[in-house]
């Protein structure tokens, strides 16, 4: 069965993103709000963003509310933030695959990857 899941990684303090706010999107017609989660203490959130029948094949996005994060964090970060809201846009293929979007963000960088 598949599954969408995701982590955010803070590079630059070396820890989980614990705390951090993310927003799942599916787009067509426009965008729809699945999904509003808060990352726990290991830069997880508590379960799949999507399974079973709602896991379908189409073009999706993650939101990630970094700039929020850092600044609750106590980093200095100028204003406007040179990354505050970080979007992922991403195809699913193949609805019995288990895909996994993770994030790894410092406050000037960030990288994603299909991960496992």
């Amino acid at each position: 069965m598949g599954r969408l899941t995701t982590h955010v990684l803070d590079t630059a303090a070396g820890r989980p993103a614990a705390g951090l706010t993310i927003e799942l999107y599916r787009l067509g017609d426009g965008a729809t709000l699945l999904k509003s989660v808060v990352t726990n203490g290991d830069g997880r959130v508590d379960g799949p963003l999507l399974e079973g029948e709602a896991f379908t094949a189409g073009t999706y996005q993650l939101v990630f509310h970094a700039g929020d994060y850092l600044r609750a964090g106590g980093v200095s970060i100028p204003e406007p933030a040179f990354l505050d809201v970080i979007p992922i846009r991403f195809g699913i293929a193949a609805a019995d695959q288990h895909y996994h979007v993770p994030l790894l963000i410092s406050p000037y960088g960030y990288s994603t990857y299909r991960g496992s």
